[in-house]
């Protein structure tokens, strides 16, 4: 195309220096060359458009191509037919230029992976590759497709995935996504998905889904484009035809005005206001681990008001964590809640236990004799010939020998605690209580600075729904500077909490994409985190493929800036159509201006669209 409009415009150049020189048809027969070399695609489809009575810009521009030649403006038709092609150009510059930052984004799958077979490696294609191969990844490879590492330890880079540009240590059973990138050490990978059915796969898939879905703003230009182009149409035949019979003007003056209005009328710039602006804001949330599923979705992001957090495993980390501590007896306590717990797989002996690793971290324990499990209470065994409970309040009642002034004081602690929303763990002998732990969900550290970088992004209402009791959301929530919260909702609750504010504002929720499906479906908006697992993937509009908020405020910015700079354009391009226009009144419009005003508006759009790439985030919250 651009070898085709270099010769046009060499050819239209030498005309100027042939003026006057040769004879009128040597002009002419130039000029049609340099018409045909950058028009004939134009002309082509406008032909095919007539009989069909089909009217778009390549109708336009054709009828004022042949209309410019028949009244003898061979010259400005010329100038027309390359401008235009010039134009096309550009369009499909801005539009190539936003997909082909997508596609090299995306263009992290290997296409060759080294497969260990009957102890030999060998190289073969990706496709080929089955759940249960093993691959070897060298530093410095991509890891074909998701698995687990069966063998060796180092750093990967997961940015194609989750935008995250530090690279995470892996060690062996921990999962890796296809696409991520070996840094440093040699891995043995246990594949666990053939490459289509991988995350990456479905990252591309999804895009190039989003990249022809059509937004509402877009249907709207394309509906308003369908009645604004014959309209047009009939304008320039008015104009052309008003002034000549009913006021007796010249003919050819406003015949070549009309022509000027077909091509001002030409609806290049209006089209391109959305494409561009939508493609390069979701190339840019996908290189931040943002997966927009459609400029729909961008849109909608953008236009949110209200958000509302599933508590568990969104704000908070899905984990207990100790943050309360009484100890009544210094000496036996640690030791002996360590001893009773250091086997256990609950949660919430974890969380003990990190606790007491991060408080004593040289400290051993003893191992307890004739340990057993009692149902709704915890756990009893023998430590240094004493027996011991561990576990809920339930355990108190097993106390036969203290005084009951260390009871009260025990039981008005608790109640202390309770209150704050803590789950309560006692460490209690026959005769005495050795302490208590208070824990809690653990907040994610980026939560506060997520929030207030939301509400600092435009969002004036955020919310936290959780089926814990009132005093645990009210600590979390305290914690995380929400707007509000509504906790014991139950999954249908949490539906019908999302409708009531959907009802009010422009609504997002944000989950976990597993359990909270119900709720992501029934927002104005559904957000899933959870580092690219596949039901977040597949419930939500929008996917954040790392394990937390911190680029959420990113998004919603670039998103917003998105809608700002489609109205800009929408704006942009009716106003100088509109200005061209009124200078038909005083007879002053002329194919030059028309097709300048077309092209510049053309040109403004797409540079604005693709401004949204360029720039930078602010930093991710992360703590």
């Amino acid at each position: 195309m651009k070898w085709l409009l270099s010769i046009s415009a060499v050819l239209y150049l030498l005309t100027f220096a042939l003026d006057n020189r040769v004879a009128e048809p040597v002009l002419i027969t130039f000029y049609a060359a340099a018409m045909i070399l950058s028009g004939y695609t134009t002309f082509l489809r406008g032909l095919r458009n007539l009989t069909k009575f089909k009217f778009n810009m390549d109708t336009l521009m054709t009828v004022a191509l042949v209309g410019a030649v028949f009244i003898g403006e061979w010259r400005e038709a010329t100038l027309v037919a390359i401008l235009f092609g010039l134009n096309e150009m550009l369009e499909g510059y801005g539009m190539n230029r936003a997909r082909q930052s997508m596609e090299a984004l995306l263009a992290a799958a290997p296409k060759e992976a080294e497969l260990i077979r009957d102890g030999q490696a060998v190289r073969v294609p990706i496709a080929s590759l089955s759940p249960g191969d093993i691959v070897r990844v060298r530093p410095g490879e991509k890891i074909p497709s998701d698995g687990i590492i069966s063998q060796g330890t180092g750093a990967v880079n997961e940015a194609a995935i989750t935008g995250e540009s530090v690279p995470v240590t892996k060690r062996e059973g921990d999962l890796v996504f296809g696409g991520s990138v070996s840094s440093d050490g040699l891995l043995n990978v246990e594949i666990t998905k053939a490459y289509e059915d991988s995350s990456l796969a479905k990252i591309m898939h999804l895009v190039q889904e989003a990249q022809d879905s059509k937004t509402p703003t877009e249907l709207f230009i394309d509906k308003f484009a369908k009645y604004y182009t014959p309209a047009i149409m009939v304008i320039a035949l008015i104009v052309t035809l008003v002034p000549p019979l009913l006021f007796g003007q010249p003919w050819m003056t406003w015949v070549y005005q009309g022509l000027s209005i077909l091509i001002v009328g030409c609806p290049c710039s209006l089209v391109l206001s959305s494409p561009i602006a939508l493609v390069s804001g979701m190339t840019r949330a996908a290189r931040n681990g943002i997966l927009v599923k459609g400029g729909v979705h961008l849109e909608q992001l953008g236009r949110l008001q209200a958000i509302a957090f599933d508590k568990t495993g969104t704000l908070t980390r899905g984990e207990p964590a100790v943050y309360e501590e009484i100890v009544y007896n210094e000496d036996r306590f640690y030791g002996v809640i360590g001893a009773l717990e250091q086997s256990s797989l609950h949660p919430l002996a974890k969380a003990v236990m990190k606790h007491l690793a991060a408080k004593q971290p040289e400290q051993s324990f003893e191992e307890p004799l004739q340990p057993a499990v009692l149902p709704g209470e915890g756990v009893r065994a023998e430590v240094g010939g004493t027996l011991y409970w561990v576990g809920s309040e339930e355990v108190l009642r097993h106390i036969q020998g203290a005084g009951t002034a260390q009871l009260d004081q025990v039981r008005k602690d608790i109640g202390r605690l309770k209150e704050q929303g803590y789950t309560i763990i006692v460490a209690a002998s026959e005769r005495s209580v050795l302490g208590l732990f208070g824990l809690a969900d653990e907040i994610r550290t980026e939560t506060p600075g997520v929030i207030r970088e939301l509400h600092e992004a435009g969002i004036t209402n955020t919310i936290m729904l959780t089926g814990d009791h009132a005093q645990s959301a009210a600590s979390i929530a305290k914690q995380a500077g929400v707007s509000g919260y509504f906790a014991g909702l139950l999954p249908e609750e949490k539906v019908a909490k999302i409708k009531e504010l959907a009802h009010q504002q422009k609504t997002g929720m944000v989950g976990d994409g597993i359990n909270d499906a119900p709720a992501l479906a029934a927002a104005d908006l559904g957000i899933a985190m959870g580092k690219g697992t596949d039901s977040a993937i597949e419930t939500a509009d929008i996917v954040l493929m790392q394990d937390h908020l911190g680029k959420l405020p990113n998004a919603i910015r670039t998103a917003r800036k998105v809608n700002r700079i489609i109205r800009w354009n929408i704006g942009i391009s009716l106003s100088l159509k509109a200005i061209a226009l009124l200078l038909t009144i005083p007879g002053w419009l002329t194919l030059w201006i028309a097709i300048i005003s077309d092209m510049g508006a053309t040109i403004l759009v797409t540079l604005l669209g693709l401004t949204i790439l360029l720039g930078k985030d602010k930093p991710a919250v992360t703590a």
